[in-house]
């Protein structure tokens, strides 16, 4: 049942991106006629030289309308006045978009959370995202791992007792009460990366070294044993906000990282195929 079900969901995929494509099609053509990287669409006589050109691929238009798009819900949420790095964001979406289409995600929620390990732990570098009503929920501070770096994360590991933060996706789980209270479990689901979450028990909480009191005093934040730790008048908030089965995205200057979760192509077929995403 499962394996036809899957069948049935792949057919009703792409047939519902043909449609798409045939609509957008005129439109997203527009958009490569106006650009120098567009081909004309007729011959014609300039100087003695005959050129001819050609429209856009139905490949290349969805690709260009999943783009455009990206970027619309990217200004949408005004992140780039939030200081969310509309490269990170790409990512960020795109594995979302990815780990929805895998059923890893509860389908009934919008949620989106990234940190940016790039950024120093003085600025406030996590937000939580509602991707259906288009709205930042939080922006605030996010320690990494004590091993990872000083003020900026510069060192990641998935490793026992290496007390570092370790990139990649997440999917929250269930919510328990350990040594610092309120917690939130998160499974990694990026192999080599980041899988071994559970075992080194990395966890979201709160973190009486996550404030701006403790920037003043030390000129950047506390440092974790490797969890995303938060502050103290927000965690929880933000832990009942989260729940179970939404993703987290921690991003960072690590060269090695890779994901499967990064694949565009997937990413735009899931878009495609999602009639609750606004169309041009």
């Amino acid at each position: 049942m499962e394996k036809h079900n899957n069948v049935v969901r792949r057919l009703r995929l792409k047939a519902h991106a043909r449609r798409i494509a045939r609509r957008t099609l005129p439109f997203v053509a527009s958009l490569f006629l106006a650009t120098p990287l567009a081909g004309p669409v007729r011959s014609s006589q300039a100087h003695g030289h005959q050129t001819v050109q050609k429209l856009p691929t139905s490949q290349a238009v969805q690709a260009a309308l999943f783009a455009q798009s990206t970027r619309r819900l990217y200004d949408d949420l005004g992140l780039e006045q939030q200081g969310l790095d509309l490269a990170v964001f790409e990512k960020a979406y795109t594995g979302y978009l990815n780990m929805r289409a895998e059923g890893k995600l509860d389908p009934a929620r919008q949620l989106l959370t990234v940190a940016d390990f790039t950024l120093p732990s003085t600025e406030k570098r996590l937000w939580v995202l509602d991707l259906a009503s288009k709205q930042v929920l939080f922006h605030t501070l996010v320690a990494h791992g004590h091993n990872s770096g000083e003020n900026v994360a510069t060192t990641f590991s998935n490793q026992n007792e290496s007390n570092m933060s370790s990139l990649g996706f997440y999917v929250t789980d269930a919510e328990y009460t350990g040594k610092h209270g309120r917690s939130l479990k998160l499974d990694g689901v990026d192999l080599g990366f980041n899988d071994n979450a559970r075992e080194r028990a990395v966890v979201m909480h709160g973190a009486d070294y996550v404030s701006e009191d403790f920037i003043k005093q030390f000129g950047r934040l506390g440092r974790s044993l490797g969890c995303p730790a938060l502050p103290m008048d927000q965690y929880a908030q933000i832990i009942d906000t989260l729940g179970k089965g939404s993703c987290l995205f921690l991003n960072g200057n690590d060269p090695s990282y890779q994901s499967h979760y990064l694949d565009a192509n997937m990413a735009m077929q899931e878009f495609l195929a999602d009639p609750t995403v606004q169309q041009v």
